[in-house]
């Protein structure tokens, strides 16, 4: 199924063409009829030759009601620019052209309509003469101009052939599965509910499917489908859709949502695209400029951040970063056209290359401006890569980049992508980067403390600025290191004393093996803060103060004392520890104090009981 959009001046006969066409008058408000105006969107359709269904989205052709003409202009496979024998190429005709340019509608009719007011064959071609010089340079510039008169019928039925050869030469619709559909009306029906309607993109929707509405992040149900009047179990890509919604109230919704299925489209608030200022523009974009993003059938107030220039001159290009007041869903991708609100102006358009920038980029960045031109020139394979920086679900790489499994599969097979064993992908180049990095970090570590037994997994984690999950997800698939009790060390580090090191523990352990052993200050000048804390890691003294170390032995022998003192009498005191165990109170207090932060006992008064460790 295809979709084209009528687009034109006020008074060049569009919804009249459209209704000889159809047979439906796609003006469908009472002040429409009154004025003999387009004020908001019209539909109609009707089934081409070959029986294929073409919806035709009549858009607004006043200046007035700019806004909603680019509402109706999401998703659609060609346009018929509309053009009246008796006016030729007007302004606002012009602005039309800017759009569907800009928009990048390579499929277009350009209708010369209402010929039967023209006797003047020289006035027709001064007319088709202004015509090709206003189009020279767009996509509209090959586009066939057909005359019709609506009134008479003439050229009518070429016309229609025409619309079928030319969507013939249009490339399918996306099968992905991903099924999207910009909202652009909502409303309620008795009896039914819910109702919104808009072109159904990248996929099939299905009575019965769960769908999400973003930006509000709203669930609900598909309770019916409508296309073209007709009631339908499946509604194609292509397609002019109505979707009865259950669970969903109608004043939750407005124009610009977008309906999905759940998790495949995040809403944002800024967005990086490729931008082409018109070169009738009346200014130059600078940067900070407000202007009004219009984009699927959204509509947003947005802050332009150029990238990399500062100021983008009527007819020049650029990168620029859009901060919007509103969040809205879109797809990477997609077009949009930029307008500044006052005066009001269509000022250019663009491609939207990312929907989920990390962050607000800084300026006149060489590595942010190649990311993004590979974003946007980049093979499926190569934008998989950079997008898969650190470690990503393909779920996700599908929902950013609107990939495939097929192309997944391909960044694999070409070795750009691996996929780790719990399915996640990372680009190799990233990932070999990140772990040379760590095994180098840790081994530079043992190198300069090789009486430590590893880097404390804080420090490692803060050197390198990861995340705590992002280091515990390469640490798991990094054979060569190991982490364990808050420590990483190569698997194949050990601390090992030299003999003048291992004469000096001999002596200091003997020292140890006493009722009051020295302390981490007296340990610290006997043998020296490295060989200490080297001990403390191998395990071979036990640290139960800041101050206070013991023998291992000496520690698991005074702990049992304790418990044996509370299990016999219901509580013990430091005295009690001090004299059953023959130490000082010092000890006996700094045991206790230790015990209680394990939960092994607990303090009561004056008095220590057992705890719930």
């Amino acid at each position: 199924m295809r979709v084209v959009a009528t687009a034109g001046h006020v008074d060049h006969g569009k919804s009249t063409l459209v209704k000889c066409l159809t047979g439906i008058d796609p003006d469908r408000l009472a002040e429409e009829k009154a004025r003999a105006m387009t004020i908001d969107l019209g539909f109609a359709w009707l089934r081409l030759p070959n029986g294929e269904m073409l919806g035709i989205v009549d858009v607004p052709g006043h200046r007035d009601f700019i806004a909603n003409m680019l509402a109706g202009m999401g998703g659609i496979d060609a346009a018929l620019l509309v053009i009246a024998a008796d006016e030729g190429v007007m302004p606002q005709t012009a602005e039309h052209l800017a759009i569907l340019d800009l928009l990048g509608i390579e499929r277009s009719l350009i209708i010369l309509s209402k010929t039967d007011l023209i006797a003047d064959q020289q006035w027709l071609d001064l007319v088709v003469t202004d015509i090709r010089h206003a189009v020279a340079r767009t996509t509209l510039a090959d586009a066939e101009i057909i005359p019709v008169s609506a009134l008479t019928g003439n050229g009518i039925p070429h016309l229609v052939e025409r619309l079928k050869t030319l969507l013939d030469l249009a490339p399918p619709h996306s099968a992905a599965q991903r099924p999207r559909l910009s909202i652009d009306r909502v409303f309620t029906m008795s009896g039914f509910g819910t109702v919104v309607t808009g072109t159904l993109q990248d996929g099939e929707l299905h009575v019965g499917d769960e769908v999400e509405i973003q930006p509000s992040a709203l669930r609900g149900r598909v309770r019916g489908l409508q296309s073209y009047k007709k009631t339908v179990s499946t509604a194609l890509p292509g397609s002019r859709v109505a979707v009865n919604l259950a669970g969903v109230d109608q004043h939750a919704l407005k124009r610009g949502d977008m309906l999905a299925y759940p998790g495949q489209i995040h809403a944002t608030d800024l967005l990086d695209l490729r931008f082409r200022h018109l070169p009738g523009a009346s200014r130059p974009l600078k940067h900070g400029a407000h202007v009004k993003l219009y984009v699927g059938a959204a509509e947003v107030l947005a802050r332009v951040r150029l990238l990399d220039a500062d100021e983008l001159a009527p007819g020049q290009s650029g990168w620029i970063q859009l901060q919007l007041e509103e969040r809205i869903a879109v797809a990477v991708y997609d077009r949009c056209i930029l307008r500044t609100p006052s005066p009001p102006e269509t000022i250019g358009g663009g491609i939207v290359v990312n929907t989920q920038p990390f962050r607000r980029w800084r300026r006149f960045q060489s590595e942010v401006i190649e990311s993004l031109e590979t974003r946007l020139s980049g093979t499926p394979a190569q934008r998989i890569a950079q997008a898969a920086f650190d470690p990503v679900a393909p779920e996700t790489l599908t929902r950013l980049l609107g990939v495939g499994q097929a192309e997944l599969d391909d960044a694999i097979a070409q070795g750009l992508v691996v996929r780790l064993s719990d399915g996640l992908l990372i680009a190799v180049e990233r990932w070999a980067e990140m772990t040379r990095t760590l095994v180098d970090t840790v081994r530079t570590f043992h190198a300069s403390n090789p009486l430590r037994l590893g880097i404390p997994r804080e420090e490692l984690r803060n050197r390198l600025a990861l995340p705590p999950a992002l280091l515990s997800l390469y640490l798991e698939h990094l054979p060569e290191l190991v982490s364990e009790k808050g420590i990483v060390r190569a698997q194949d580090h050990a601390i090992r004393l030299d003999y003048a090191q291992q004469e000096l523990v001999r002596v200091f352990f003997g020292q140890m093996d006493t009722p009051t052993p020295p302390t981490v200050t007296d340990a610290r000048q006997m043998i020296g803060a490295d060989l200490l804390y080297a001990l403390i890691e191998l395990g071979e003294l036990v640290q139960i103060q800041p101050d206070v170390i013991l023998l291992p032995t000496a520690y698991q022998r005074m702990v049992t004392t304790v418990l044996n003192l509370i299990d016999t009498h219901g509580s013990t005191t430091v005295g009690d520890v001090r004299d059953a165990c023959q130490t000082s109170r010092k000890y006996a207090l700094a045991l206790l104090e230790h015990l209680d932060a394990l939960g092994k006992t607990r303090r009561q008064g004056d008095t220590r009981v057992r705890g719930r460790g």
